[in-house]
């Protein structure tokens, strides 16, 4: 969300940005904002006008009775009825108006950084670097389904009858691989200096609003029926979450954590949900990074993040590339973002196993996270990156380290995870 004095000066600049999203319905929302923020200002400029002729007029009704003057005094008691009322007209109104404000703003975008491509959707994301060399072998890498299948490691029968599409059982060495993978993924992060954390994995509708825009919300978030709860889409929510209304030591910053969480997806949109795989499914594990720090310091973490994901995947070798994230393609919070994204000797292409992003001050904002220095309070900058999203990461993983005669190599920094064990038969 942006600083409602920010949408006053620069008007023009904030609808430059939503034209550069691609929201072009929502421009009349920067006017219809002003034009509320105007009437709020006037509005409390007088009830604090008459607030204060009130208590000016209460001493001369004092002073008045002392002296005897009671009509004089009954006189301006009148006056004062009047003001009360129209306080009393003021305060509801008041609160109003701002509960309209807040909503709008909510869904004016966040200002992108001027790094960021202008482009409508993903299709126009624009590649930065990559890692590795994509190798396609000269024997067929089957679908990882197939994969898994021939160490009967899937079993998504069974899941459908307990809990319909979009859910899968992991069985024997496969499951253990995935577990493996996410145990690394933590010890690599504590090893990055990072501190691990497991988080709660249902949060409040107050928490959600605050780390994300509402079309989000609606797209991917489990309600609890009968309850202010949401199930978790990733660890991000509630690691931020965390520290709502906080004011936190400006010597504490940078705040670097790691967190494990299962998360829950809707998945609604045209993509659909994966019927035969595990690519795209309701329910997955990961282990996320979440870095609270100085407004100068956010860009320096956006990329140390980033690599760090990159460096994981290699360490894996898994070869893998950086996707700058265009305009239209970023959510409403963000301002800048980077996919990382893995080789599919299959497929002959990269897929997303991760994502890093800076939100500025935006989830900050909403949720009332602040830092106290010298130089008086503001608000911090908050950033979350993938570290591992599993069974993504387990595909990357199998495809990559497939062999000719149907076996999968596992990598060296996963074999003290898997027992010693340095190959799947």
């Amino acid at each position: 969300m942006l600083d409602i004095k920010f949408v006053r000066e620069n008007p023009e600049v904030v609808k430059e940005n939503i034209k550069k999203k691609f929201q072009d319905e929502k421009l009349p929302l920067v006017d219809e904002v002003i034009n509320i923020d105007k009437e709020i200002r006037a509005l409390k400029q007088e009830g604090e006008a008459l607030r204060a002729s009130r208590n000016d007029l209460s001493k001369q009704i004092g002073a008045l009775m002392r002296e005897k003057k009671i009509d004089e005094a009954n006189k301006i008691k009148e006056t004062v009825a009047k003001n009360n009322a129209r306080i009393a007209e003021i305060d509801p109104l008041l609160a109003k108006l701002e509960d309209d404000l807040r909503s709008k703003m909510l869904i004016i975008p966040n200002i992108v950084d001027p790094s960021v491509p202008v482009g409508k959707d993903d299709s126009q994301n624009v590649e930065i670097e990559r890692f590795g060399e994509p190798v396609v072998p000269n024997y067929e890498i089957p679908y990882h389904a197939d994969i898994i299948a021939k160490f009967n490691g899937l079993d998504k029968e069974a899941s459908g009858r307990t809990s319909g599409n979009g859910f899968y059982y992991l069985i024997g060495d496969i499951a253990r691989l995935h577990s493996a993978m996410l145990a690394y993924a933590r010890d690599f992060m504590i090893d990055k200096g990072f501190t691990y954390c497991i988080p709660p994995f249902m949060i409040h509708s107050d928490v959600v609003n605050g780390v994300m825009s509402f079309a989000e919300m609606e797209n991917m978030m489990y309600k609890i029926e009968g309850e202010d709860l949401y199930l978790i889409g990733t660890s991000e929510h509630s690691m931020i979450g965390r520290f709502k209304g906080q004011i936190i030591k400006e010597e504490e910053l940078p705040i670097t954590l790691t967190s494990y969480s299962p998360c829950f997806r809707k998945e609604v949109g045209a993509h659909g949900i994966e019927e035969r795989g595990i690519y795209r499914v309701h329910q997955f594990e990961k282990q996320e990074m979440v870095v609270l720090c100085k407004p100068e310091d956010s860009m320096k973490w956006y990329n140390k993040m980033w690599s760090f994901t990159v460096e994981f995947f290699r360490s894996l070798d898994v070869p893998v590339r950086t996707l700058e994230c265009c305009t239209g393609d970023l959510a409403d919070l963000k301002v800048k973002s980077c996919d990382v994204e893995a080789w599919s000797p299959r497929q002959k292409k990269y897929f997303e196993v991760g994502s890093c992003s800076t939100l500025g001050d935006a989830q900050a904002r909403r949720l009332g996270i602040r830092t106290k220095g010298e130089d008086g309070t503001y608000l911090v900058h908050t950033l979350n990156n993938t570290v591992l999203a599993t069974p993504r990461g387990l595909i990357a993983v199998l495809e990559n380290n497939y062999n000719e005669d149907g076996s999968v190599r596992i990598p060296k920094a996963l074999r003290p995870y898997m027992g010693g064990k340095e190959i799947i038969k």
